[in-house]
């Protein structure tokens, strides 16, 4: 417990405003280790991605053993520490999320993201309510076992397309924030939103570290940095592209029986030596 003590603190103190934790998003233990090798401080896992290494469409559509096999399997690969990406906690009531967060520990993963999203029928988010009582359940769960698990709370609003108008749609967004830190979050996910006008107001009226999900046509990293963001991730767009260069592989070798699509891929033996620590 001590080891898993020591890269939950180290993964805390890597959220600077200003100075922002980057994370490429992997989705099993070969693109872990190679984010890892790529000079990552952390590895954080995409659910979608994960899912579908799976066979499983994303949206709580993994059970909590399968997505946590494949997160322990990412721990045990890496030497930095793992953030897990539990959708919305793998449980229909908030007792569930910290059996989901007790679940995460014993994977020795030092953080999660829990999402306000709801995928069945109905209001696409949880009430501010009842979301809070499951972050506070994460939060409850991972400090009876001792460790200072970071709780990144996310909310939905832009992917969702929650409230009407930017300007409602900003104040739904502040005050699921400020509920889920309250309830004990460490910090607020906003995927969805990278103008610099939106992410600068939100860093300015969130009261803790703030987390964007970048990807093609989101500024670079440094103007997130000097926006005040803490953390960077991709969702699964590593894992998109890495699917898309399959499928174009794929039907080069099919339809014109050429190999181009192979070229510039790791070595053999520089693939293989990622597991032979």
């Amino acid at each position: 417990m001590t080891h898993v003590n020591d890269l939950a603190t180290a993964f805390r103190d890597l959220h600077v405003p200003g100075s922002p934790l980057v994370l490429p998003n992997a989705w099993d233990a070969a693109s872990a280790r190679l984010v890892e090798t790529a000079g990552a401080a952390a590895v954080a896992t995409t659910s979608a991605g994960l899912a579908w290494a799976l066979g499983a469409g994303d949206g709580d559509r993994l059970t909590r053993d399968q997505a946590l096999g494949a997160v322990a399997r990412i721990v045990d690969t890496v030497s930095v520490p793992v953030t897990a990406d539990v959708e919305s906690g793998y449980a229909e009531d908030a007792e569930g999320v910290a059996d989901t967060v007790r679940a995460v520990l014993a994977a020795g993963a030092v953080g999660v993201n829990i999402e306000d999203a709801r995928h069945a029928a109905g209001d696409p988010l949880r009430p501010v309510a009842e979301q809070a009582e499951r972050i506070a359940a994460a939060r409850g769960a991972a400090d009876a076992a001792g460790v200072p698990l970071f709780v990144n709370a996310r909310v939905d609003t832009y992917l969702r397309g929650a409230g009407e108008g930017a300007a409602e749609r900003l104040a739904l967004t502040l005050e699921r924030a400020a509920a889920f830190l309250d309830a004990g979050a460490d910090g607020v996910f906003v995927p969805g939103v990278v103008d610099p006008e939106t992410v600068e107001a939100l860093v300015a009226k969130v009261d803790g570290p703030l987390n964007v999900m970048a990807g093609p046509g989101a500024p670079p990293v440094a103007r997130l940095a000097a926006l005040g963001v803490a953390r960077v991730s991709v969702g699964s767009g590593i894992a998109q592209a890495a699917h898309a260069l399959v499928r174009g592989a794929a039907r080069e070798l099919l339809t014109e029986g050429t190999y181009g699509s192979l070229t510039g891929g790791l070595d053999f033996g520089e693939a293989d030596a990622l597991f032979s620590r």
